[in-house]
Protein backbone atom coordinates (compact mmCIF):
# COMPACT_ATOMS: atom_id res chain seq x y z
CA UNK A 1 0.00 0.00 0.00
CA UNK A 2 2.85 2.41 0.88
CA UNK A 3 4.44 1.92 -2.57
CA UNK A 4 1.09 2.67 -4.25
CA UNK A 5 0.84 5.93 -2.29
CA UNK A 6 4.43 6.76 -3.19
CA UNK A 7 3.95 6.24 -6.93
CA UNK A 8 0.66 8.16 -6.86
CA UNK A 9 2.47 11.04 -5.15
CA UNK A 10 5.38 10.80 -7.59
CA UNK A 11 3.33 10.86 -10.80
CA UNK A 12 0.75 13.44 -9.67
CA UNK A 13 3.45 15.81 -8.42
CA UNK A 14 5.58 15.42 -11.54
CA UNK A 15 2.57 16.21 -13.73
CA UNK A 16 1.66 19.19 -11.54
CA UNK A 17 5.23 20.50 -11.62
CA UNK A 18 5.33 20.14 -15.42
CA UNK A 19 2.02 22.00 -15.74
CA UNK A 20 3.08 24.87 -13.47
CA UNK A 21 6.32 25.33 -15.41
CA UNK A 22 4.37 25.52 -18.66
CA UNK A 23 2.17 28.30 -17.31
CA UNK A 24 4.70 30.14 -15.12
CA UNK A 25 8.25 28.87 -15.56
CA UNK A 26 10.20 28.67 -12.33
CA UNK A 27 7.20 29.10 -10.02
CA UNK A 28 6.58 25.46 -9.08
CA UNK A 29 9.27 25.35 -6.40
CA UNK A 30 7.08 24.32 -3.46
CA UNK A 31 3.46 23.36 -4.30
CA UNK A 32 4.13 20.01 -6.09
CA UNK A 33 6.26 18.91 -3.14
CA UNK A 34 3.58 19.87 -0.65
CA UNK A 35 1.05 17.82 -2.64
CA UNK A 36 3.42 14.83 -2.70
CA UNK A 37 3.81 14.97 1.08
CA UNK A 38 0.03 15.10 1.55
CA UNK A 39 -0.44 11.99 -0.59
CA UNK A 40 2.51 10.14 0.95
CA UNK A 41 3.78 11.68 4.21
CA UNK A 42 6.89 9.46 4.00
CA UNK A 43 7.56 10.34 0.36
CA UNK A 44 11.27 11.18 0.74
CA UNK A 45 12.12 8.00 2.63
CA UNK A 46 10.52 5.91 -0.14
CA UNK A 47 12.85 7.22 -2.87
CA UNK A 48 15.26 4.49 -3.93
CA UNK A 49 18.99 5.21 -4.03
CA UNK A 50 19.07 8.02 -1.45
CA UNK A 51 22.37 7.70 0.41
CA UNK A 52 22.69 9.63 3.72
CA UNK A 53 26.50 9.46 3.35
CA UNK A 54 26.19 11.51 0.15
CA UNK A 55 23.55 13.94 1.40
CA UNK A 56 24.37 17.46 2.61
CA UNK A 57 22.08 19.96 4.29
CA UNK A 58 23.13 23.62 4.49
CA UNK A 59 21.29 25.70 7.08
CA UNK A 60 21.73 28.80 9.24
CA UNK A 61 20.55 32.38 9.47
CA UNK A 62 22.68 34.00 6.79
CA UNK A 63 24.70 32.69 3.84
CA UNK A 64 23.02 29.33 3.30
CA UNK A 65 21.82 30.11 -0.25
CA UNK A 66 25.23 31.36 -1.41
CA UNK A 67 27.08 28.49 0.31
CA UNK A 68 24.72 25.97 -1.31
CA UNK A 69 25.11 27.56 -4.75
CA UNK A 70 28.89 27.62 -4.39
CA UNK A 71 29.01 23.97 -3.35
CA UNK A 72 26.70 23.02 -6.23
CA UNK A 73 29.09 24.72 -8.66
CA UNK A 74 32.04 22.89 -7.12
CA UNK A 75 30.26 19.56 -7.63
CA UNK A 76 29.41 20.48 -11.21
CA UNK A 77 33.02 21.51 -11.93
CA UNK A 78 34.23 18.23 -10.46
CA UNK A 79 31.84 16.24 -12.67
CA UNK A 80 29.67 15.13 -9.74
CA UNK A 81 25.94 15.17 -10.45
CA UNK A 82 23.96 16.74 -7.62
CA UNK A 83 20.29 17.29 -6.80
CA UNK A 84 20.24 20.90 -5.55
CA UNK A 85 17.50 23.38 -4.66
CA UNK A 86 19.20 26.36 -6.29
CA UNK A 87 15.94 28.33 -6.31
CA UNK A 88 16.18 28.56 -2.53
CA UNK A 89 12.91 26.72 -1.79
CA UNK A 90 14.15 25.44 1.55
CA UNK A 91 11.03 24.15 3.32
CA UNK A 92 9.90 20.51 3.17
CA UNK A 93 7.90 21.12 -0.02
CA UNK A 94 10.90 22.67 -1.76
CA UNK A 95 13.14 19.76 -0.75
CA UNK A 96 10.63 17.31 -2.23
CA UNK A 97 10.38 19.29 -5.50
CA UNK A 98 14.17 19.17 -5.84
CA UNK A 99 14.13 15.40 -5.41
CA UNK A 100 11.16 15.04 -7.80
CA UNK A 101 13.21 16.65 -10.56
CA UNK A 102 15.97 14.13 -10.02
CA UNK A 103 13.97 10.92 -9.54
CA UNK A 104 13.11 8.52 -12.36
CA UNK A 105 9.60 7.30 -13.06
CA UNK A 106 10.64 4.17 -11.23
CA UNK A 107 11.28 6.20 -8.09
CA UNK A 108 15.09 6.03 -8.12
CA UNK A 109 17.43 8.97 -7.55
CA UNK A 110 19.49 9.80 -10.65
CA UNK A 111 22.27 11.87 -9.02
CA UNK A 112 25.48 11.13 -7.13
CA UNK A 113 24.77 13.45 -4.20
CA UNK A 114 21.91 15.46 -2.69
CA UNK A 115 22.68 19.04 -1.62
CA UNK A 116 19.81 20.91 0.02
CA UNK A 117 19.52 24.35 1.51
CA UNK A 118 17.20 23.82 4.47
CA UNK A 119 15.30 26.29 6.61
CA UNK A 120 16.57 26.20 10.19
CA UNK A 121 13.13 25.53 11.65
CA UNK A 122 12.38 22.71 9.21
CA UNK A 123 15.73 20.91 9.51
CA UNK A 124 14.43 18.34 12.07
CA UNK A 125 11.37 17.61 9.90
CA UNK A 126 13.38 17.12 6.70
CA UNK A 127 16.09 15.04 8.39
CA UNK A 128 13.45 12.76 9.87
CA UNK A 129 12.75 11.48 6.34
CA UNK A 130 16.23 11.95 4.90
CA UNK A 131 18.89 11.35 7.60
CA UNK A 132 21.69 13.34 5.97
CA UNK A 133 25.09 12.65 7.50
CA UNK A 134 26.58 16.01 6.49
CA UNK A 135 25.12 19.27 7.86
CA UNK A 136 26.64 22.72 7.45
CA UNK A 137 25.54 25.51 9.82
CA UNK A 138 26.64 28.94 8.61
CA UNK A 139 25.60 30.91 11.73
CA UNK A 140 22.71 31.34 14.17
CA UNK A 141 21.72 34.98 14.62
CA UNK A 142 18.76 37.27 15.21
CA UNK A 143 16.34 36.95 12.33
CA UNK A 144 12.61 37.26 11.60
CA UNK A 145 11.59 37.54 15.23
CA UNK A 146 7.91 37.11 14.39
CA UNK A 147 8.47 33.50 13.33
CA UNK A 148 11.86 32.63 14.85
CA UNK A 149 11.72 34.34 18.23
CA UNK A 150 15.37 34.54 19.29
CA UNK A 151 18.52 32.59 18.37
CA UNK A 152 18.35 30.09 21.25
CA UNK A 153 15.07 28.75 19.86
CA UNK A 154 16.73 28.11 16.48
CA UNK A 155 19.79 26.61 18.20
CA UNK A 156 17.56 24.07 19.95
CA UNK A 157 15.75 23.17 16.72
CA UNK A 158 19.01 22.54 14.88
CA UNK A 159 20.50 20.65 17.83
CA UNK A 160 17.45 18.37 17.93
CA UNK A 161 18.26 17.22 14.38
CA UNK A 162 21.87 16.27 15.19
CA UNK A 163 23.28 12.97 16.46
CA UNK A 164 26.47 10.90 16.47
CA UNK A 165 26.01 9.98 12.78
CA UNK A 166 26.37 13.61 11.67
CA UNK A 167 29.50 15.32 10.43
CA UNK A 168 28.83 18.94 11.27
CA UNK A 169 30.48 21.81 9.39
CA UNK A 170 30.28 25.04 11.36
CA UNK A 171 31.46 28.62 11.21
CA UNK A 172 34.02 28.52 14.01
CA UNK A 173 33.99 32.31 14.27
CA UNK A 174 30.32 32.38 15.29
CA UNK A 175 29.77 31.27 18.90
CA UNK A 176 26.25 29.86 18.56
CA UNK A 177 27.11 27.72 15.52
CA UNK A 178 30.40 26.52 17.02
CA UNK A 179 28.69 25.40 20.23
CA UNK A 180 26.60 22.92 18.19
CA UNK A 181 29.76 20.87 17.71
CA UNK A 182 29.12 19.24 21.08
CA UNK A 183 25.92 17.64 19.73
CA UNK A 184 27.38 15.92 16.62
CA UNK A 185 29.62 12.93 16.02
CA UNK A 186 32.28 14.95 14.20
CA UNK A 187 32.73 18.71 13.90
CA UNK A 188 34.65 20.45 11.09
CA UNK A 189 35.25 24.16 11.67
CA UNK A 190 36.05 27.00 9.28
CA UNK A 191 36.84 30.67 9.77
CA UNK A 192 38.66 33.79 8.60
CA UNK A 193 41.76 35.56 9.99
CA UNK A 194 41.77 39.21 10.91
CA UNK A 195 42.05 41.26 7.74
CA UNK A 196 41.78 44.77 6.28
CA UNK A 197 37.99 44.81 6.73
CA UNK A 198 38.03 43.60 10.34
CA UNK A 199 36.75 46.06 12.91
CA UNK A 200 36.27 46.70 16.62
CA UNK A 201 33.15 47.89 18.41
CA UNK A 202 33.08 50.83 20.75
CA UNK A 203 31.83 50.04 24.22
CA UNK A 204 29.02 52.54 24.57
CA UNK A 205 25.28 52.88 25.13
CA UNK A 206 24.22 50.95 22.00
CA UNK A 207 26.83 48.19 22.25
CA UNK A 208 25.45 44.65 22.07
CA UNK A 209 27.19 41.88 24.01
CA UNK A 210 27.07 38.10 23.55
CA UNK A 211 27.19 35.48 26.32
CA UNK A 212 29.29 32.35 25.95
CA UNK A 213 27.02 29.44 24.88
CA UNK A 214 28.99 27.13 27.21
CA UNK A 215 29.45 29.03 30.50
CA UNK A 216 27.29 32.12 29.81
CA UNK A 217 30.04 34.60 30.74
CA UNK A 218 30.79 37.48 28.29
CA UNK A 219 32.62 36.52 25.10
CA UNK A 220 35.54 38.61 23.84
CA UNK A 221 35.85 39.16 20.10
CA UNK A 222 39.47 39.80 19.13
CA UNK A 223 38.12 41.38 15.94
CA UNK A 224 34.84 41.37 14.06
CA UNK A 225 34.88 40.26 10.42
CA UNK A 226 31.08 40.52 10.23
CA UNK A 227 28.81 41.76 13.01
CA UNK A 228 29.07 39.19 15.84
CA UNK A 229 31.33 36.96 13.72
CA UNK A 230 35.11 36.88 13.97
CA UNK A 231 38.01 35.40 15.96
CA UNK A 232 36.76 35.16 19.57
CA UNK A 233 37.36 33.45 22.89
CA UNK A 234 35.69 33.13 26.26
CA UNK A 235 38.11 34.27 29.01
CA UNK A 236 36.20 32.18 31.57
CA UNK A 237 36.10 28.71 29.97
CA UNK A 238 38.33 28.98 26.90
CA UNK A 239 35.54 28.26 24.41
CA UNK A 240 36.48 29.46 20.93
CA UNK A 241 40.22 29.47 21.51
CA UNK A 242 40.94 26.38 19.36
CA UNK A 243 42.13 26.81 15.77
CA UNK A 244 39.68 26.24 12.93
CA UNK A 245 40.23 23.25 10.63
CA UNK A 246 39.99 25.48 7.56
CA UNK A 247 41.18 29.04 8.09
CA UNK A 248 41.30 31.77 5.43
CA UNK A 249 44.30 34.08 5.66
CA UNK A 250 46.12 36.65 3.48
CA UNK A 251 42.71 37.97 2.50
CA UNK A 252 43.04 40.56 -0.29
CA UNK A 253 39.69 42.20 -1.01
CA UNK A 254 41.15 44.45 -3.72
CA UNK A 255 42.64 41.60 -5.75
CA UNK A 256 39.87 39.20 -4.65
CA UNK A 257 42.02 36.38 -3.31
CA UNK A 258 42.49 34.44 -0.08
CA UNK A 259 44.57 31.49 1.07
CA UNK A 260 43.81 28.27 2.94
CA UNK A 261 46.50 25.69 3.79
CA UNK A 262 49.00 27.24 1.39
CA UNK A 263 46.63 27.31 -1.62
CA UNK A 264 45.32 30.57 -3.09
CA UNK A 265 41.72 30.97 -4.19
CA UNK A 266 39.80 33.64 -6.06
CA UNK A 267 36.55 35.06 -4.72
CA UNK A 268 34.69 37.23 -7.18
CA UNK A 269 32.23 38.49 -4.54
CA UNK A 270 34.91 40.09 -2.39
CA UNK A 271 33.16 41.10 0.82
CA UNK A 272 33.52 39.61 4.32
CA UNK A 273 29.95 38.25 4.11
CA UNK A 274 30.68 36.26 0.94
CA UNK A 275 34.14 35.18 2.11
CA UNK A 276 32.62 33.03 4.85
CA UNK A 277 30.45 31.33 2.22
CA UNK A 278 33.54 30.54 0.14
CA UNK A 279 35.44 29.08 3.10
CA UNK A 280 32.39 27.07 4.21
CA UNK A 281 32.03 25.59 0.73
CA UNK A 282 35.76 24.89 0.64
CA UNK A 283 35.56 22.95 3.92
CA UNK A 284 32.72 20.82 2.53
CA UNK A 285 34.54 20.26 -0.76
CA UNK A 286 37.80 19.24 0.91
CA UNK A 287 36.02 16.80 3.23
CA UNK A 288 34.34 15.28 0.15
CA UNK A 289 37.84 14.79 -1.34
CA UNK A 290 37.28 17.10 -4.30
CA UNK A 291 40.67 18.00 -5.85
CA UNK A 292 42.04 21.43 -5.00
CA UNK A 293 42.27 22.36 -8.70
CA UNK A 294 38.54 21.71 -9.20
CA UNK A 295 37.65 23.82 -6.15
CA UNK A 296 39.88 26.66 -7.33
CA UNK A 297 38.39 26.55 -10.84
CA UNK A 298 34.84 26.55 -9.46
CA UNK A 299 35.53 29.56 -7.22
CA UNK A 300 37.13 31.42 -10.11
CA UNK A 301 34.09 31.29 -12.42
CA UNK A 302 31.25 31.09 -9.86
CA UNK A 303 28.23 33.30 -10.59
CA UNK A 304 25.82 33.66 -7.68
CA UNK A 305 22.14 32.91 -8.31
CA UNK A 306 20.06 36.03 -7.65
CA UNK A 307 23.03 37.98 -6.38
CA UNK A 308 23.23 40.16 -3.29
CA UNK A 309 24.34 43.38 -5.01
CA UNK A 310 22.39 44.78 -7.93
CA UNK A 311 22.00 48.11 -9.74
CA UNK A 312 19.09 50.31 -10.77
CA UNK A 313 19.49 53.14 -13.28
CA UNK A 314 17.03 55.88 -12.32
CA UNK A 315 16.91 59.68 -12.23
CA UNK A 316 20.11 59.82 -14.24
CA UNK A 317 21.95 57.90 -11.52
CA UNK A 318 23.03 54.31 -10.90
CA UNK A 319 21.69 53.11 -7.56
CA UNK A 320 23.76 50.34 -5.99
CA UNK A 321 21.43 48.07 -4.07
CA UNK A 322 22.78 45.99 -1.21
CA UNK A 323 20.37 43.16 -0.60
CA UNK A 324 19.69 42.27 3.02
CA UNK A 325 17.10 40.78 5.33
CA UNK A 326 15.35 43.73 6.94
CA UNK A 327 14.85 41.93 10.27
CA UNK A 328 18.44 40.74 10.45
CA UNK A 329 20.96 43.15 12.02
CA UNK A 330 23.98 41.21 10.76
CA UNK A 331 23.06 41.60 7.09
CA UNK A 332 22.10 45.26 7.63
CA UNK A 333 25.48 45.85 9.28
CA UNK A 334 27.31 44.05 6.46
CA UNK A 335 25.59 46.32 3.92
CA UNK A 336 26.47 49.39 6.01
CA UNK A 337 30.12 48.32 6.17
CA UNK A 338 30.35 47.83 2.39
CA UNK A 339 29.08 51.38 1.85
CA UNK A 340 31.42 52.75 4.53
CA UNK A 341 34.41 51.27 2.67
CA UNK A 342 33.73 53.68 -0.22
CA UNK A 343 35.51 56.99 0.61
CA UNK A 344 33.84 58.94 -2.24
CA UNK A 345 30.99 61.33 -1.53
CA UNK A 346 27.77 59.36 -1.58
CA UNK A 347 24.02 59.59 -1.28
CA UNK A 348 22.53 56.98 1.02
CA UNK A 349 18.93 55.78 0.61
CA UNK A 350 17.58 53.98 3.69
CA UNK A 351 14.18 52.36 3.17
CA UNK A 352 13.15 50.37 6.21
CA UNK A 353 9.45 49.57 6.40
CA UNK A 354 6.58 47.55 7.77
CA UNK A 355 7.64 43.95 8.37
CA UNK A 356 5.43 41.72 6.26
CA UNK A 357 5.61 38.13 7.43
CA UNK A 358 2.25 36.96 8.71
CA UNK A 359 -0.66 38.85 10.26
CA UNK A 360 -0.52 41.02 12.19
CA UNK A 361 2.32 42.83 10.41
CA UNK A 362 4.42 45.05 12.61
CA UNK A 363 6.46 48.25 12.34
CA UNK A 364 9.64 48.36 14.34
CA UNK A 365 13.27 49.35 13.81
CA UNK A 366 14.69 47.66 16.91
CA UNK A 367 17.11 45.58 14.82
CA UNK A 368 18.94 48.74 13.65
CA UNK A 369 19.99 49.40 17.25
CA UNK A 370 22.25 46.34 16.99
CA UNK A 371 24.00 48.12 14.11
CA UNK A 372 26.65 50.83 14.14
CA UNK A 373 26.19 53.60 11.56
CA UNK A 374 29.12 55.74 12.71
CA UNK A 375 31.71 54.40 10.27
CA UNK A 376 29.23 54.98 7.45
CA UNK A 377 28.47 58.50 8.64
CA UNK A 378 32.20 59.28 8.76
CA UNK A 379 32.72 57.97 5.19
CA UNK A 380 31.61 61.13 3.35
CA UNK A 381 27.80 60.79 3.16
CA UNK A 382 26.66 63.96 1.40
CA UNK A 383 22.96 63.22 1.78
CA UNK A 384 20.82 60.57 3.47
CA UNK A 385 17.20 60.02 2.39
CA UNK A 386 15.12 57.99 4.85
CA UNK A 387 11.96 56.84 3.08
CA UNK A 388 9.11 54.59 4.21
CA UNK A 389 5.36 54.53 4.47
CA UNK A 390 5.61 53.63 8.14
CA UNK A 391 9.00 54.16 9.84
CA UNK A 392 10.84 56.91 7.93
CA UNK A 393 11.11 59.07 11.06
CA UNK A 394 12.23 56.11 13.21
CA UNK A 395 15.03 55.31 10.74
CA UNK A 396 16.05 58.97 10.63
CA UNK A 397 16.24 59.06 14.43
CA UNK A 398 18.61 56.07 14.36
CA UNK A 399 20.91 58.02 12.03
CA UNK A 400 20.73 61.10 14.25
CA UNK A 401 21.54 59.08 17.39
CA UNK A 402 24.82 58.06 15.76
CA UNK A 403 25.68 61.68 14.99
CA UNK A 404 24.49 62.29 11.43
CA UNK A 405 24.21 65.95 10.42
CA UNK A 406 20.47 66.83 10.40
CA UNK A 407 21.09 69.36 7.60
CA UNK A 408 22.06 66.49 5.32
CA UNK A 409 19.05 64.37 6.24
CA UNK A 410 15.86 64.11 4.17
CA UNK A 411 12.80 62.34 5.57
CA UNK A 412 10.38 61.05 2.95
CA UNK A 413 7.35 59.43 4.63
CA UNK A 414 6.17 57.48 1.60
CA UNK A 415 6.82 54.33 -0.40
CA UNK A 416 5.75 55.90 -3.67
CA UNK A 417 8.36 55.01 -6.29
CA UNK A 418 7.95 58.26 -8.22
CA UNK A 419 8.36 60.36 -5.08
CA UNK A 420 11.55 58.51 -4.14
CA UNK A 421 13.11 58.84 -7.61
CA UNK A 422 12.05 62.50 -7.88
CA UNK A 423 13.64 63.25 -4.51
CA UNK A 424 16.82 61.48 -5.54
CA UNK A 425 17.05 63.60 -8.72
CA UNK A 426 17.24 66.82 -6.64
CA UNK A 427 20.77 66.10 -5.47
CA UNK A 428 23.94 66.39 -7.52
CA UNK A 429 25.53 63.24 -6.15
CA UNK A 430 25.90 60.34 -8.57
CA UNK A 431 27.39 57.80 -6.14
CA UNK A 432 24.17 56.32 -4.70
CA UNK A 433 23.64 53.36 -2.35
CA UNK A 434 20.35 51.78 -1.32
CA UNK A 435 19.48 49.65 1.70
CA UNK A 436 15.91 48.37 1.72
CA UNK A 437 14.02 45.11 1.68
CA UNK A 438 13.84 43.07 -1.52
CA UNK A 439 10.22 43.85 -2.40
CA UNK A 440 10.90 47.61 -2.37
CA UNK A 441 13.99 47.18 -4.51
CA UNK A 442 12.02 45.19 -7.09
CA UNK A 443 9.29 47.84 -7.10
CA UNK A 444 11.81 50.65 -7.64
CA UNK A 445 13.61 48.67 -10.34
CA UNK A 446 10.33 48.04 -12.18
CA UNK A 447 9.36 51.73 -11.97
CA UNK A 448 12.79 52.86 -13.17
CA UNK A 449 12.70 50.43 -16.11
CA UNK A 450 9.26 51.69 -17.17
CA UNK A 451 10.32 55.35 -17.03
CA UNK A 452 13.80 55.27 -18.55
Amino acid sequence: MSRIRFYAALYISKILSFGINLVAKGRGTNLPGSIAIKIDPAFISHIKGLDPDNTIFVTGTNGKSTTTNLMAHVFETAGIKAAVNLAGANLIGGAVVTLLKNVSLGGRLKTDVVLLETDERFLPIIREQLPAKHICVTNIQKDQVQRNGEPDIIWRKIASALDDDVTLYVNGDEPNALSLGRTAGKCVTYGVDKNSSSFDKEDDFFSVTMPCPVCHEPIVFDKYNIDNIGPFHCPSCGFGAAKNDYQAYDVDFENKTFCVDGAAYDFKYSTPYFLYCYVGALALAREFNIPEGKISKAFEDFVNVGGRMEDIVAGGKTIKYLRMKQENPETVQSAINVIADDPEEKLFLLGLDELVDFDPHYTNTFYTYDCDFRRLIASNVGRCICFSGTVAYDAALRMLYDGFDPDKLTILPTNDDKAIIDELAKYDINNVYLITWLHKFESLAEYAKAHM
